[in-house]
């Protein structure tokens, strides 16, 4: 061979930089298969318990079951009770080897228990790998799952996924604090207004388990009230969970809790902490290193040891209702925590409920409320304004305040800031033709047109700005507010007292808080900042917004924004005053001048109980196409007491509106049917609609059903 052939046939080692740069992209670019996880083939299995019990992260009902998976040995000291696991899911019968099944996918579960024998008599898969051993299901938690699923008709995995954090390997590295001694029993301090308040106090301290309604005075006092009881029944070596609707009621709580136990004492868990902190968190409420939880929605499935006490405050709020299978309400998961582990109960509001007036009706639960002269002193003074003397009022014309609206302001800006409660956020978010009242819509898609300023015209729909609208019934080219948002009344006002500062607090932009000195704070309802000493006056505009809602709960939803505005107010004796724009004879009206949420809560239940409505029935939803619906009611084995309402239509979601949860698909078709059974009948409706909606899904196909147990709007 030659010195050229040499060259030429040398190989990689005689390849000039050309080639060997060709050679190195193609491996770069070669698809290098991936190595898949072991399947213990031949591996032996564990001596003791070889069979681990498994509940896999599949939410259809018709796999609400547990699996059974072989342990190898090799796995045997890892795979304990609670830990999260791998394993294969779907092989089918077929694909077995050595006595063993292989093949399917990979899937996440808990490991929730070591049998030596499974009832199952086939051949088992192994499971693929524990993926920590940090053993984060307990068999509390298991039982308050499968009694939370069962209750809603849904599924035991679902709940996990709601109930266990995701996993972070970082906040797991980390060691938790030893957990501290129990501190001393705090005095009532407050708690000394209401005449039951010390007496509860005390019966926490000493280990036992009060259930109370508790109707909170108005003032800034609740936070430390709530923590008060924490340390009473941290004094009695329990643990204590506390749920609230949002993140700033949890930061009061957080602060109080800190001021009167110190710090390390209790955990926070809220979604601004962030994933490690909050697994941290969680993690340290699961070993035992803390005793204490404060937390939103997600909270209320906390793993407190030992625990003593749970507390929801203002379980009237939407947001203590699950958006996510199989919707849990915090209040009835709470109810369930403080029957199955025996411990205190403390629902608490400065309104009241419906379900919270039956809890005290039915003596499951016992009021906790101050005395007549003692809310008098510290509710401020109510007044209304009809919608008749507020169409005759000049003042109401120039800037939406009727006269007795523009004194209250006047005055209680010469004492400190005033809280303006608009229902609407935005500038003008309705509108309509000035001349025949026929609402603006979007040329495009028909959607309602909105303002966001004073000059900028679009539509909420599709986002399209119009520039040259014109009425199709009258051909007019005015429009008219139908509603004044949030933004429009903080301009209008600014107008009317240019010598005050004005700010806003809403859904784009909250406030946590505002100085003492006089200011205009115009908020939309749930959003209202906390003023330093309090405001001294309140204007609550547009009434009949919150009270025309076609819902069942208007009345009592406006009764509770409301109150909960108005309890920022400093009391009657200092000269607060609150001033509300509705019909003064209407009964959420009346309610609130007399300071009474539970007389109100109290009547509505007894309207309730005659027209069979919830809480007095249990009624569940079945929502989908209108032959999907029906074919499942047909195949339901519903209770003999059960009544069937409708089916009747939705509203059809029209192309480029937001879609929120639960709505029909754009374009679709879809119907509604309530399934409604008297008291003592819920549990078999649940589980008759969940073993129809498994039996559907197992056999494939169709249009889906979706099942809501207890919907939160039933119209």
């Amino acid at each position: 061979m030659s010195s050229e052939n040499e060259r030429q046939g040398g190989g990689a080692e005689g390849a000039g930089p050309e080639q060997l740069a060709l050679i190195r992209e193609t491996v770069r670019k070669a698809k290098v298969p991936k190595a898949k996880p072991r399947t213990w083939r031949g591996a032996a299995l564990a001596k003791e318990l070889p069979v681990a019990r498994v509940v896999v992260n599949k939410g259809v009902l018709h796999l609400d079951q547990y699996f059974d998976y072989a342990v190898p040995e090799e796995l045997d000291a890892a795979a304990q009770p609670g830990v999260r696991v791998r394993v294969r899911f779907g092989a089918g019968a077929r694909n077995v080897r050595d006595g063993r099944r292989e093949g399917g996918g990979l899937i996440d579960g808990f490991l929730v228990e070591r049998r030596a024998e499974s009832d199952y008599s086939g051949p088992l898969a192994a499971l693929a790998g524990v993926v920590s051993p940090e053993r984060v299901l307990s068999a509390d938690m298991l039982a308050l799952a499968r009694a939370v699923a069962d209750r809603y008709a849904g599924s035991l995995a679902d709940v996990l996924q709601l109930a266990i954090p995701p996993r972070n390997a970082r906040a797991e590295a980390k060691p938790s604090p030893e957990p501290p001694p129990p501190p001393a029993e705090p005095a009532a301090g407050t708690w000394e207004r209401y005449p039951q308040g010390p007496a509860f106090l005390r019966a926490l301290a000493t280990g036992e388990a009060p259930r109370a309604v508790w109707t909170a005075l108005p003032g800034p006092h609740w936070a430390q009230e709530i923590a008060r009881a924490v340390g009473a029944t941290l004094a009695s070596g329990r643990g204590a969970l506390v749920v609230v609707p949002d993140g700033r009621s949890a930061a009061r709580v957080d602060a109080a809790l800190t001021e009167l136990l110190g710090e390390g004492r209790h955990a926070l868990l809220t979604a601004e902490s962030g994933p490690e902190r909050r697994y941290r968190q969680w993690l340290a409420v699961r070993r035992g290193a803390v005793r204490a939880v404060v937390g939103t929605r997600a909270a209320m499935f906390a793993p407190v040891e030992h625990l003593g006490l749970v507390v929801v405050w203002e379980d009237g709020d939407s947001s203590h209702s699950d958006d996510n299978a199989p919707f849990p309400h915090v209040r009835e998961v709470l109810e369930l925590r403080a029957a199955h582990d025996k411990c205190g109960f403390l629902l608490g509001s400065t309104s009241c409920t419906v379900e919270a007036a039956q809890l005290v009706q039915s003596g499951w639960a016992a009021p906790l409320v101050a005395d007549r002269t003692v809310v008098r002193a510290a509710a401020p003074l109510v007044r209304t304004v009809g919608d008749g003397e507020l169409a005759r009022d000049e003042a109401a014309r120039a800037a939406r305040l009727p006269s007795l609206a523009w004194q209250a302001v006047r005055d209680g800006l010469k004492a400190g800031p005033v809280l303006v409660q608009v229902p609407r956020r935005g500038y003008a978010p309705r509108l309509a033709c000035a001349r025949c009242r026929t609402p603006a819509r979007c040329g495009q898609c028909a959607g309602p047109l909105e303002a966001l300023d004073e000059r900028e015209l679009r539509c909420t729909w599709c986002g399209t700005a119009e520039v040259d609208w014109r009425c199709a019934e009258c051909g007019a080219n005015r429009l008219r507010a139908q509603i004044v948002g949030a933004r429009r009344t903080a301009e209008e006002l600014g107008r009317a007292f240019p010598a005050v500062p004005v700010r806003t607090s809403g859904r784009d932009h909250v406030l946590d808080s505002v100085p003492g000195q006089p200011s205009l704070v115009v908020s939309t309802p749930g959003a209202e900042p906390v003023a330093e000493g309090g405001y001294a006056a309140a204007l609550l505009l547009d009434g009949w917004a919150m009270l025309s809602r076609p819902d069942l709960r208007a009345g009592e939803e406006a009764l509770r924004r409301w109150i909960s505005a108005a309890s920022l107010v400093r009391g009657q004796s200092e000269g607060g005053t609150v001033v509300v724009v509705a019909e003064p004879t209407l009964r959420p009206v009346q309610a609130l001048v007399r300071w009474d949420p539970v007389g109100h809560a109290v009547r509505e239940l007894a309207e309730r109980a005659e027209l069979g409505f919830p809480p007095v029935s249990r009624m569940a939803e079945a929502v989908g196409r209108p032959e999907a619906v029906e074919a499942f009611l047909m195949a339901a084995q519903l209770p003999p007491d059960a009544q069937v309402l409708g089916p009747v239509p939705l509203p059809v979601a029209d192309p480029g509106r937001p879609r929120r949860p639960g709505d029909p698909p754009m374009g679709e078709r879809w119907e509604r049917a309530l399934v409604r059974v008297p008291p003592g009948s819920g549990a078999a409706l649940a589980a008759a609609l969940k073993t129809a909606q498994a039996a559907r899904l197992a056999r494939g196909g169709g249009d889906p059903v979706r099942i809501r147990i207890d919907p939160p709007d039933i119209g």
